[in-house]
């Protein structure tokens, strides 16, 4: 059984307050982080009394929270046992959709035109295979061979052999954190960054050591290289192209500088290149692992193909792919055969598929920044080289009362502190420009309904800054 603490749950709602009742704002904000997968369905919160000296407030305070969130369906509560977080039977990505039209929760797009065709032909190769276990750990040859040479097409040498592949880039980043983190050892990750990363280390209990990341400067590397020496973390979690959520991109020196300090302290770099392809204007760089032998590189088709497709893998050592391996077979022998054929096909078609996402996500991001433009004109709108979002300041709004709102005008958004640590960036908000012109333009009108009709305005107390 899962459970929080009062003071854990405390920094996980972050600045919390508004205008309005107190009662119903940390109601609302409870349900806002159970929605979003920060409270997982079945974990038992902290007694009320203890919550509400974790908050300064007064117990019946909580007391009323708890039964608002009980009347809406979001808590259940069990005499003798506690109250815990209810989402019905139903993981909470699904329960947070419901009867929601608009869902910007996932910047991804939908399938790219080439996929239809490469299922239809991974097909025709299928018969062979039927005559084979079907069981690859590391992954099918041809596989393995065609990640490999996308690799030595980027100008770093790579045997197939090194390669490992995965159901999917979250599954290799799991697998990663599982060997190479033990308990209680530290690891470096971007504030704010991808928040199933922060999912998969808090899974083996790693302690994070947060490096700032910002949409206009990037990553603050001398932070960066005073956490490797300091803390000396087990790992290091980067997304160098097109982070997520700020857009931002390491340029060639700053690769080159962060791998040379990971080397120095001993700490194995994690680069997840799961948005690599999504250039709209910048051009290519050299991958982080040109730089250092020791980087392992993350990667997979979910951005650039299609998220149906569960196909991923990791480019590390042979000795690495080797432990990785032999880990993984404790919980599962190895990705769908099938799936993989059909990525060798995909890969074949790379170009293409990259073509096709440029022209979809310029128009996308055409569209939002007009939007915006128009309904937010205040709003200082980012303009990302690629990606798939932006990372707004949305001052003088909560990111959470935001979200909140929007989901009463139909559309479903993850609010700021989804992507950090300790209740940050409630003053920022991610908006994907993966949908079509035409649904971004609706998506950025019920925002602004949002924002007239529900949002309280400023806080009572400062955003917290990062």
């Amino acid at each position: 059984m899962t459970s929080i603490t009062a003071a854990r749950l405390a920094t996980v709602l972050g600045p919390w307050r508004t205008r309005g009742p107190a009662y119903t704002a940390l109601a609302d904000r409870i349900r806002l982080v159970a929605l979003d997968g920060r409270l997982a369905h079945g974990t038992r919160l902290p007694a009320e009394r203890d919550l509400a000296s974790a908050l300064g407030l007064s117990r019946t305070t909580v007391a009323g929270a708890y039964a608002r969130l009980r009347d809406a369906g979001v808590l259940e509560s069990r005499r003798g046992s506690g109250s815990f977080v209810s989402l019905g039977a139903r993981p909470a990505a699904d329960a947070a959709m419901e009867g929601i039209p608009l869902d910007f929760t996932k910047a991804a797009l939908p399938a790219a035109g080439p996929v239809a065709a490469c299922y239809a032909a991974a097909t025709t190769l299928l018969g062979p295979e039927l005559s084979r276990s079907g069981y690859e750990i590391t992954g099918h040859p041809a596989l393995r061979e065609a990640v490999a040479r996308h690799f030595e097409r980027r100008g770093v040498p790579t045997d197939p052999e090194q390669i490992l592949v995965t159901s999917g880039a979250q599954h290799a980043i799991a697998l990663l954190s599982r060997v190479l983190v033990a308990p209680g050892d530290r690891a470096l990750i971007e504030q704010p960054t991808y928040p199933h990363a922060i999912d998969a280390l808090q899974a083996v209990r790693a302690r994070p050591v947060p490096v700032p990341v910002d949409v206009e400067s990037g990553w603050d590397l001398a932070e960066a290289e005073a956490a490797l020496r300091d803390a000396g973390p087990a790992l290091g979690y980067v997304m160098p192209d097109f982070q997520n959520p700020t857009g931002a991109s390491l340029r060639e020196d700053e690769r080159e500088r962060l791998a040379r300090a990971a080397d120095r302290h001993g700490t194995v770099l994690v680069a997840d290149e799961t948005t690599m392809w999504l250039d709209l204007r910048r051009g290519p760089r050299r991958p982080l692992a040109g730089f250092s032998p020791a980087v392992v590189t993350v990667g997979g088709l979910g951005k650039l193909a299609w998220g149906g497709l569960r196909v991923g893998w990791i480019r590390a050592s042979r000795s690495l792919v080797t432990r990785v391996a032999q880990s993984r077979t404790s919980l599962d022998l190895g990705t769908p055969v099938f799936e993989q054929l059909v990525a060798v096909e995909l890969l074949a078609r790379e170009n293409e598929l990259v073509a096709e996402r440029r022209v979809r996500l310029g128009a996308g991001l055409a569209a939002l920044r007009g939007a915006l433009a128009e309904d937010f004109p205040r709003w200082m709108v980012p303009d990302p080289d690629g990606g798939l979002a932006v990372w707004l300041d949305c001052s003088p709004w909560s990111s959470s009362e935001l979200v909140l709102g929007a989901r009463e005008e139909g559309l479903a958004l993850t609010a700021g502190p989804r992507f950090g640590l300790h209740g940050a960036f409630e003053g920022r908000l991610r908006l994907p420009f993966t949908d079509t012109p035409d649904a971004i333009r609706a998506a950025v009108r019920a925002l602004r309904r949002a924002a007239d009709r529900h949002a309280s305005g400023p806080l009572t107390e400062p955003l917290v800054a990062v």
